[in-house]
């Protein structure tokens, strides 16, 4: 034998069961694209959570079902065992077992597979005659300035689009033309509506939406009034009918398809760029992701939920252990605590034997304050007497005083006060101030004294 044939192999990678499964996962998920399966509901389960667990089969096979409360809220009934329906499921595997499953998006009663039939015959009768071409799909304005709506007024999508356009361009007008969107007629209601808002032409962008619901309830967008009503509109139409599993023939007809009528808002104001084409396939790789793990954590939850103890008992059993430790911390703390008081005790006596008396000092104290406020008493009643006596002497020389007996003060037109008759001229006119007041008088002549 030669070296080569003696040659240790290179070894193969290894990877984990996990690693395993969740590759497995991917691979089923981008293989199997979301399918109507049609079958019969056994063992169904519906879990504290609001997720739904059970076995579709047929004759001859059969797979467990997950449906998870997010979809199952929007689900017009609930199963029973032996009902016969229709599902839309995505093919995935349960990582935590190893178990391959359908995650249910969407259900429905058997039958109603004749209505998706007459869908994809009106489908294909409107893409044959070019309504869904590419090149008949319209941008949207860059900048739109007034934003139209047909809807329901009742609608709880109208809210939710009147909501986002505050939110991200509260400048945009809206104008609404209000319409039926479920029952006898209500397509050709829809169908007049765009007709106006086109004829009108007093928006930029129009946005045609409302709520989920079953393929029944979305039956009146799937008109093929509506169709051309759609596609026939002078300005762009965004589609936002139903939730993102929701598909319409308004929605092939329409210039863009939104997922969700917010999402028609968010698209209708915000500007959107080339770039957004190569995200969407990281999207959809990482919401499939999202909603996988999300999924197998939601059943690994429901399965340790199987596992519980009662909650009264493990209260109970906590109880007798905080009991326990209760008694125990009360008996260690007691002896600390009488010796922490009896040596308190003693420190209180020692403190008590030590404290001076000041009864002595307190007498010395008070007899001192008696003689400072015998002292500042008579200083106080001293300098009254000479505050009285100033004052007197101050009331001599005042010049009111003066003016009351009957003495005048003159002062000449300029204010100032005159001393001497060379002051004076004749004419002129003078100020005499008095003690009742003053007055102006005139001079006729001047006569110094001899």
């Amino acid at each position: 034998m030669n070296s080569a044939d003696t040659a240790t192999p290179p070894s193969a990678p290894v990877i984990s069961v996990s690693a395993l499964n969740q590759a497995v996962a991917r691979l089923l998920e981008r293989s199997f694209p979301l399918t109507w399966i049609s079958g019969e509901v056994s063992n169904f389960t519906r879990a504290s959570s609001g997720h739904w667990y059970f076995t579709l089969k047929d004759d001859a096979a059969q797979v467990r079902a997950v449906m998870f409360r997010g979809r199952a809220q929007y689900a017009s009934f609930i199963p029973r065992e032996g009902d016969k329906v229709e599902v839309r499921a995505l093919v995935t595997l349960y990582g935590a077992r190893g178990d391959y499953q359908i995650n249910v998006e969407a259900i429905r009663r058997a039958g109603v597979g004749s209505l998706f039939e007459a869908f994809l015959r009106l489908k294909e009768k409107l893409e044959a005659a070019g309504l869904f071409h590419p090149e008949r799909k319209r941008p949207l304005p860059l900048f739109p300035r007034t934003v139209g709506i047909v809807t329901s007024p009742q609608a709880a999508a109208l809210r939710d689009v009147l909501t986002a356009l505050q939110r991200r361009a509260p400048h945009v007008n809206v104008v609404l033309y209000p319409t039926p969107v479920q029952g006898q007629g209500a397509g050709e209601k829809i169908a007049a509506a765009i007709d106006t808002a086109s004829l009108r032409n007093d928006c930029d962008v129009l946005i045609v939406c409302r709520g989920g619901g079953s393929i029944e309830d979305l039956w009146a967008f799937n008109d093929e009034d509506v169709a051309y009503a759609v596609a026939n509109c002078r300005m762009p139409v965004i589609s936002g009918v139903g939730h993102e599993t929701d598909f319409t023939i308004c929605d092939f007809a329409a210039d863009l398809r939104a997922a969700t009528p917010t999402a028609a808002a968010e698209l209708a104001v915000t500007p959107r760029a080339d770039w957004l084409a190569e995200l969407r396939s990281h999207v959809i790789d990482l919401r499939r992701a999202m909603r996988r793990t999300g999924s197998e954590a939601a059943q690994t939850l429901d399965n340790y939920s199987h596992r519980l103890l009662s909650p009264a008992a493990q209260i109970r059993q906590q109880r007798l252990k905080l009991q326990a430790q209760a008694s125990t911390l009360t008996h260690a703390n007691r002896a600390p605590l009488a010796q922490a008081r009896y040596q308190m005790q003693r420190l209180s006596d020692r403190l008590a034997a030590l404290k001076p008396d000041v009864r002595a000092q307190r007498t010395g104290l008070a007899h001192l304050q008696y003689r400072a406020t015998l002292a500042l008493g008579t200083q106080l009643s001293q300098r009254r007497e000479a505050l009285a006596a100033w004052s007197s002497q101050l009331a001599l020389l005042n010049p009111q005083r003066t003016l009351e007996r009957g003495y005048a003060i003159v002062s000449d037109a300029q204010g100032s006060i005159v001393r001497d008759p060379a002051q004076l001229t004749a004419p002129s006119t003078i100020t005499l101030r008095v003690a009742g007041g003053s007055a102006q008088v005139g001079v006729a002549s001047v006569q110094p004294l001899e």
